[in-house]
């Protein structure tokens, strides 16, 4: 490597700042240490030397892998987070908590009526560039009842039908954000 002196001559780096631990072993040895001695400090120093690369390595490696994602990528897997939480129907206080909500589209659903109900499945998914959301519930008098519901981002609610299984009827509903 080369760079520029103070005078404007190009020549070799300093070689103070390559030189620093070889300075500090060569002290060590030249001070009398003897053999067992110079070689444990030796094993020791190689040993910290290899770990403090390793570990500048490996988070140089972190830092390039999270670079190679593109902002809209990130952007996208942020904005599913923004599903968790307390989600209240207006229309009759119907609650569902949404929550560990990962990158596969699965996450953890509980409803309420205002009584827990057994969630029987719960997916996530994306298409065209909209976040669905789907919750099937299977308890008394929810014999296969489900969700299928869209985040509206601008108006922050969760919006889709109901099917009511019992009565076989489909509705239009939607969720707040529980305040």
């Amino acid at each position: 490597m080369k760079s520029e002196n103070g005078d404007g001559k190009e020549g070799v780096l300093e070689k103070n700042s390559f030189c620093i631990p070889i300075r500090l072993l060569r002290t060590l040895f030249l001070q009398g240490l003897r053999w067992p001695k110079r070689r444990a400090v030796f094993i020791g120093f190689v040993v910290a030397t290899f770990s403090i690369g390793a570990m500048f390595s490996s988070m140089g490696q972190v830092v390039l892998a999270e670079s190679k994602k593109s902002p809209k990528q990130s952007r996208g897997q942020n904005d599913v987070q923004r599903l968790a939480g307390r989600w209240v129907r207006p229309d009759g206080g119907y609650i569902l908590e949404l929550r560990e909500i990962k990158k596969d589209g699965s996450l953890k659903v509980s409803y309420f009526n205002p009584r827990p109900i057994k969630v029987f499945r719960a997916k996530w998914s994306r298409k065209e560039g909209k976040i669905n959301l789907f919750v099937e519930l299977r308890d008394v008098n929810y014999p296969g009842s489900t969700y299928n519901l869209q985040y509206a981002p601008e108006s922050d609610r969760l919006e889709g039908t109901y099917f009511q299984a019992v009565e076989r009827q489909t509705f239009d509903i939607h969720f707040v954000r529980e305040r």
